[in-house]
């Protein structure tokens, strides 16, 4: 892998990482106060809403961009072209979502507290907090750069290999103690042993010597 290649693989995996974890941490905290009129006697209804309430797709899209960050380190070719495909996917959801709240797109979700909807209601005000919804735009833009740039140029990135294959372990030379010892089994079992006859050495004497 070329420096150059390692960069922006680097690149992809820590955008899709940090954009899913700033959209589920976003997912979690308060988007909007909620403040609903009802007729007389009946008191106001006040509630809020967090990111998954006022935009369900921000925790969807925090999750498929955590799975993909690991996918990209995976996979390889084509399979991770896909993977920066569904990351930038996951982005435009993000981007979509966030700006759909900034835009006040929210009176559905604001409808559904408790107490804030039937006849009774006669106004409904929605005071958007804009920091959660500008940081998953944020997070949006992070995902979509990263998932373009494997989509585009992932097909070059090699996947995890084997760093730390095991070699196997070269076999001492035979020594001539090594080849005999062979060779007289070889005989003991009536075998013709595939040495040659120099590689034998003398019989052992069993007689007395003359």
């Amino acid at each position: 892998m070329t420096s150059a290649s390692r960069r922006e693989l680097t690149a992809a995996v820590v955008g899709a990482a940090v954009a899913g974890a700033l959209a589920l941490s976003a997912a979690g905290q308060r988007w909007a106060d909620v403040t609903a009129e009802r007729r007389a006697p009946l008191p106001p209804v006040a509630g809020t809403l967090s990111g998954a309430d006022a935009a369900p797709l921000v925790t969807a899209a925090g999750l498929v961009l955590l799975a993909a960050a690991v996918a990209l380190l995976a996979v390889r070719g084509a399979g991770r072209a896909v993977v920066g495909l569904l990351t930038a996917v996951a982005g435009g959801a993000l981007l979509w979502s966030a700006v759909r709240v900034l835009a006040g797109g929210v009176s559905e979700a604001a409808a559904g507290l408790p107490g804030a909807g039937g006849s009774s209601v006669t106004s409904v005000a929605v005071d958007v907090s804009p920091v959660w919804p500008v940081l998953t735009l944020a997070a949006g833009l992070l995902a979509v750069a990263a998932g373009l740039l494997a989509t585009v140029r992932g097909r070059g990135w090699p996947g995890m290999g084997r760093r730390y294959e095991r070699t196997p372990a070269a076999s001492p030379p035979r020594t001539d103690e090594d080849r005999a010892q062979e060779a007289w089994k070889a005989l003991d079992r009536g075998d013709d042993p595939t040495e040659d006859a120099t590689d034998l050495p003398p019989a052992p004497r069993t007689g007395p010597a003359v």
